[in-house]
Parts: structure tokens; C-alpha cells; sequence
């Protein structure tokens, strides 16, 4: 049997939907390619408190009509003339209603986060790095992807390795692969050194227990050590 939405949420969304008319009314004749329906972008969220006590306690609901408004109001719209300011703010104000949904998350970091505006970027993964400290052991796949995005979109090789080293120090129960992350990176920044250092901590850590994820880090430690006695930093692979 389909659940409804609380008369709370219900009226919530009726009173958005009311001032995006109420806007409408009074805004320009848009031009003839634009979009009928079209919505103004994401204002300003409302307050924390507003939208709790608009859920009557079915924060799950709230949190869906939430990203139901962000993705109805950003139709259309080019990222980068959003305000990512506000994005974040609703972005997180949905997090806070549902702490279990990924839904947020995906939206900052594969949605708003693929925009080509660095500053925009930025943003979004702080909304990853922020959700990722809060509830690291939930978190962590989000975590990998603000990793990747700054290593690869940003090409910020210290902000990959501060959530890489994140994703090692606070999430122990992530896949190793998701732990071994740094590793890579310091790999990539010819930080032979520190890879060395994170490699043995990985395994003297003892929340690597799958044998073939400790023969690859023995491996890798090996190669590490043998390259910086030849002074070949540059031959591991």
C-alpha cells in the first residue's frame, strides 16, 4: 500500500510551488525556445528548522521532496550559472533529513560536481568531505569519488591525498582497495617515501586480512624499497 506524504510536506510543497508561479507571473516573457515549464534555479534553503517541522517526523520524506525541488528547479539550467552556494545548502539540509540516504551525495559529486568550473567543484566535495566525517563508515564510497575527482577534474594532487588518507585513517571497515587509494596517489606525486610509510601501516594496521590484498601490499613495499636504495623513484609501478 503506497504511503502518503505527511500534510505537512504536502503543504510545503504546494507553498513552493505556489511562489514558483507567483514568480512566473511576474517575471519577463521568456523567449520562444525556452521551456514552458521551466522553474527559476535553487534559491536559498530554508531553514533546518523549517523543514523539520514541516516533516512531522518523516525526515526520509522531506529529504526526497528536497532533491525532487533541487532536480525539478535545475532542469535546463547550465551548472554554471547555478549558485552552488545554495546548492550546498539544500544539498546538506536533505542529508541531515535522511542520514542514510546517498541520493545527496551522488547528486554533489556526479551530478553538480561534473560542472567545468573548479570553484564550483570545490564546493561539491566539500559537501562530500563534510557528509564523509560525520559517518565515515557509510560515507566512504562518496569519499572515494571526491578523491577521484580531485585527482583526475582538478588535477589537485594534496587535496586527492588528504581524502584518500581520509578514507585510510577513518573508514577501516571500506574495502582494502578504498584504504590502498592513498598509496596510489602518493605513487603519482613521486612520494616514493610516504608511500613506503602508508604501505607498512596498512599492514601493520591488521584491517588488511584478505591474503591477496596483503601479498599486493608485500609486493608493493618490496618494489618501494628497492627503489629508493637504487635511488629509481621513478621505475615503480
Amino acid at each position: 500500500m503506497a504511503r502518503r506524504a505527511p500534510a505537512g510536506i504536502a503543504a510545503l510543497l504546494l507553498a513552493a510551488l505556489a511562489a514558483q508561479c507567483a514568480l512566473h507571473a511576474v517575471a519577463p516573457v521568456p523567449a520562444r525556445s525556452a521551456p514552458v515549464f521551466a522553474m527559476p534555479p535553487p534559491g536559498p534553503p530554508l531553514p533546518d528548522a523549517a523543514l523539520r517541522l514541516a516533516s512531522l517526523g518523516d525526515g526520509p520524506t522531506a529529504a526526497r521532496l528536497v532533491m525532487l525541488y533541487l532536480h525539478a528547479s535545475d532542469a535546463g539550467i547550465p551548472l554554471r550559472e547555478l549558485d552552488y552556494g545554495h546548492l550546498a545548502g539544500w544539498l546538506e539540509a536533505a542529508l541531515a533529513l535522511d542520514p542514510r540516504s546517498r541520493q545527496p551525495l551522488v547528486a554533489a559529486a556526479q551530478v553538480y560536481g561534473a560542472v567545468a568550473d573548479p570553484a564550483r567543484v570545490r564546493i561539491m566535495l566539500g559537501v562530500v568531505e563534510r557528509a564523509f566525517a560525520a559517518d565515515p563508515a557509510r560515507r566512504w564510497p562518496d569519499m572515494v569519488q571526491a578523491a577521484l575527482l580531485a585527482r583526475h577534474r582538478l588535477h589537485d594532487m594534496a587535496l586527492a591525498r588528504r581524502y584518500a588518507q581520509a578514507l585510510r585513517l577513518r573508514a577501516p571497515l571500506a574495502p582494502a582497495w578504498a584504504r590502498q587509494l592513498e598509496l596510489f596517489i602518493l605513487q603519482d606525486m613521486n612520494e616514493l617515501d610516504s608511500a613506503r610509510a602508508v604501505a607498512g601501516a596498512l599492514l601493520a594496521s591488521g584491517t588488511i586480512t584478505h591474503q591477496n590484498d596483503i601479498a599486493f601490499l608485500e609486493d608493493r613495499l618490496r618494489e618501494l624499497e628497492r627503489a629508493a636504495s637504487h635511488g629509481t623513484h621513478g621505475q615503480v609501478r
